[in-house]
């Protein structure tokens, strides 16, 4: 496996956290801890923070997310954000599917991919989180399960728009646990994701695609998720939320 052909992606998930001046301090704090980064580093902020982290981080190397989007252009969806507007005030990433945005607020498969059809056809670039629960894992259905997702995830999806997807690995039993899955976990469900790509794609749109681990990984364990060949980043949490901690992950990914 070659991961040279494909990124290596950083992506900070800040939840619901920090006001707008606070994302400004953080940003502030991150752009000399990030700067030549030999991966890309994205951050995604709460929506009342975007227009100051777009601002801040214009002519860095740190790309700009969304935490979700609505699948459709407009109307009568109180509370919610669409592509477009998105994209209109300048930012470049959504992540899709976040466990808790399924465990909360009722989030189904098909919602995840109406999502992410709506976030590419807007030009975005959609990292689409998929993962089992301690209980799934338990009833050993981890492979089944999240083959499913990913397929229900991508349908609608062209060879082409797979350019601008990622997938992130997060087991829901390992995300703000302090519990991380060990490296050969991790890399047997990201090799796992990999071989439904292939089904669905071919082997060339597979191996180009990135696939991050996203369930706590931090500065301690970084270094030895990161090596293994079919994971090519993080989606991080709470490490996200301070810049050293951040910028040690961002170093491991450029190793």
């Amino acid at each position: 496996m070659d991961k040279a052909k494909r990124r290596t992606v950083i992506a900070g998930n800040w939840k619901m956290n920090k006001t707008a001046r606070q994302a400004a301090e953080l940003i502030d704090a991150l752009i000399p801890a990030v700067q030549g980064a030999g991966c890309d580093v994205v951050i995604c902020t709460p929506f009342t923070s975007l227009p100051a982290a777009v601002e801040k981080c214009k002519g860095t190397n740190i790309h700009v997310g969304a935490q979700n989007v609505h699948f459709e252009a407009n109307g009568a969806y109180t509370g919610e954000i669409s592509a477009e507007m998105l994209t209109d005030l300048g930012v470049e990433y959504v992540i899709t599917g976040h466990s808790e945005r399924r465990q909360y607020f009722a989030e189904t498969d098909e919602t995840v991919n109406k999502r992410t059809r709506a976030a590419l056809a807007a030009g975005l670039q959609v990292i689409v989180c998929v993962g089992e629960s301690l209980t799934q894992r338990e009833q050993g259905v981890t492979e089944e399960l999240v083959r499913l997702q990913v397929k229900i995830a991508l349908q609608g999806v062209s060879a082409q728009e797979m350019q601008r997807v990622i997938i992130a690995y997060e087991p829901v039993w390992a995300i703000g646990t302090g519990r991380t899955a060990t490296a050969d976990q991790a890399q047997e469900v990201c090799a796992a994701i990999r071989r439904v790509l292939a089904e669905l794609y071919g082997q060339d749109v597979a191996d180009a695609t990135t696939i991050q681990y996203g369930g706590s990984m931090n500065a301690g364990n970084a270094d030895e998720l990161l090596a293994k060949a079919d994971v090519d980043g993080g989606l991080i949490g709470g490490a996200s939320l301070k810049a050293d901690a951040f910028a040690a992950i961002v170093a491991a990914a450029g190793k």
